[in-house]
């Protein structure tokens, strides 16, 4: 039987680099993502095995479109929700458009495709990785919004988990700290260079090939990863 697995936000940075990987472990993938750019010089392998569904995740009726037409032609066994946007500063400098798309699209979107998928899953005794973040965990008092929506991430994994655990699904919180994406590209700083101080899209990946890769009955439920420094660029170039 064909594997299949959904990856949300996976038209560039982790998103990305999980499908090229579940792509050399034998599964067909259906990307979500706005546009794919970055996927247009890609090999024919991954042409081959990788399924672009253009879709906008806050379009609460476009998503649950494009969900149920790949239901109809396959039964998942590996859902992971990666995509994630956020916006960054003193909360009085939000406006509510900012608010709402990291909120539906952190955890809104999660959620409903989770709720969608999850009796296809249960069929497949399948795995549900939920991409949350270190901020999840802490007091984020430059980006107190996106944490907020990254701690209901992991409070919903967690939970969910405790739900469905008898059915045989796995769900899995992946928690990574600095990475090098472009989730920072509406931010006042981005990683620092130094190989050191961030990680990058293809760790995780790895992380996730392991834990698929584990035993019926074995569940990692939680992992998160840091590198090595703890430290940023301001965008103005100077380190902190």
């Amino acid at each position: 039987m064909e594997k299949v697995a959904v990856v949300t936000g996976a038209s560039s940075g982790i998103g990305l680099a999980i499908s090229k990987m579940l792509i050399k472990q034998g599964f067909l993938v259906y990307g979500f993502g706005r546009t794919f750019y970055e996927t247009e010089e890609l090999d024919n392998t991954f042409k081959t095995f990788f399924h672009q569904v253009v879709c906008d995740i806050t379009d609460t009726k476009q998503l649950i479109e494009k969900i149920n037409d790949i239901r109809q032609q396959h039964t998942i066994e590996l859902l992971i929700n990666n995509a994630g946007v956020g916006f960054y500063g003193p909360h009085e400098t939000l406006n509510s458009t900012k608010i709402q798309q990291m909120v539906r699209t952190n955890l809104e979107a999660p959620m409903i495709i989770t709720n969608i998928f999850l009796r296809d899953l249960q069929k497949t005794k399948g795995t549900i990785v939920n991409i949350s973040s270190v901020t999840a965990t802490k007091s984020n008092t430059h980006g107190c919004a996106y944490g907020a929506t990254k701690a209901g991430l992991t409070s919903f994994s967690h939970s969910l988990f405790d739900e469905v655990r008898k059915t045989g699904i796995k769900v899995v919180n992946i928690q990574p700290d600095m990475t090098k994406t472009n989730l920072y590209r509406n931010a006042d700083f981005s990683e620092d260079e130094d190989i050191l101080a961030h990680l990058n899209p293809k760790e995780v990946a790895n992380i996730i090939k392991y834990i698929i890769g584990c035993r019926d009955g074995l569940v990692i439920s939680d992992v998160t990863l840091k590198p090595q420094l703890h430290r940023i660029k301001r965008k103005n170039n100077t380190s902190k």
